[in-house]
């Protein structure tokens, strides 16, 4: 082939080409800001479930979230460092956020690096709104194993 045979410009091929090109940096721009903003939301989802059962009072159901074991009642042994009745003392009617009316999850974030014991890194700071309070509930979850514990740096929400 010489360059007196090459075939003639198509401007209908050339502007379908052109449109595909963009559809795909636009659908990978999307999925992008989609996977970026939805980022932490198996974490909020666990924490969300966990305060449901906390506003029911279902606090054996609640446990188990904590724990990620929702048959901890089978071998409660397992978990000598928080037991089922500290932990309800925490949670339960009489602890620190009392009886649970309403509740939201307000956001997620990991700790800056090199602050709190983990480094950072391993897990997810989930920020709850509890019973309408200005105080808001925070609760960390390991990535890792998706167990809940308190966190290990304070974060602030705006």
């Amino acid at each position: 082939m010489t360059l007196l045979d090459a075939q003639e410009y198509d401007s209908k091929k050339a502007r379908k080409r052109k449109k595909r090109i963009i559809s795909a940096i636009a659908i990978v721009l999307i999925v992008f800001c989609l996977g970026w903003w939805f980022r932490y939301w198996p974490e909020e989802r666990i924490v969300g479930h966990f305060f449901d059962a906390l506003q029911r009072q279902d606090y054996k159901t609640a446990y188990g979230i904590w724990m990620h074991d929702p048959q901890w009642a089978q071998h409660p042994d397992q978990y000598p460092k928080y037991p089922f009745n500290e932990f309800y003392r925490d949670w339960g009617p009489g602890g620190e956020w009392g009886l649970i009316k309403t509740q939201k999850v307000y956001g997620a974030s990991p700790c800056p690096e090199g602050r709190g014991e983990s480094g950072g890194g391993s897990g997810v700071v989930v920020d709850v709104v509890v019973n309408d309070r200005t105080q808001h509930a925070q609760v960390w979850v390991e990535k890792s194993d998706k167990t809940l514990s308190y966190p290990p740096c304070e974060l602030i929400f705006r």
